[in-house]
C-alpha cells in the first residue's frame, strides 16, 4: 500500500490527484476508486492509502481509503 496526501479533488468532475509520500509524480484519483459509503470524495490535505497501478496515461490510485491512524478532518480533536 502506498501512502500520500490529497493534493486536490474536484467533486463536480469526480477526480483529483494524490501527492505520494516520499516524492514522485502525482497520482490520478477517480471517485470510483474511493472506498467509502455515501458520496465518494477526498478532502484536500487528507492522508490516504492506495494501491498504485499503471493506467493508460500514467499512474493511478485504486482502493483509496484514509491512511491508518489518520482522522478525517471532521473527526480531528479540537486544538
Amino acid at each position: 500500500m502506498a501512502v500520500g496526501t490529497v493534493k486536490w479533488f474536484n467533486d463536480a468532475k469526480g477526480f483529483g490527484f494524490i501527492e505520494p509520500e516520499g516524492g514522485g509524480a502525482d497520482v490520478f484519483a477517480h471517485f470510483s476508486a474511493v472506498q467509502m459509503e455515501g458520496f465518494r470524495t477526498l478532502k484536500q490535505g487528507s492522508r490516504v492509502e492506495f494501491e498504485l497501478v499503471q493506467g493508460p496515461k500514467g499512474n493511478l490510485a485504486q482502493n483509496i481509503r484514509p491512511a491508518e491512524g489518520a482522522l478525517a478532518p471532521a473527526q480531528q480533536a479540537p486544538a
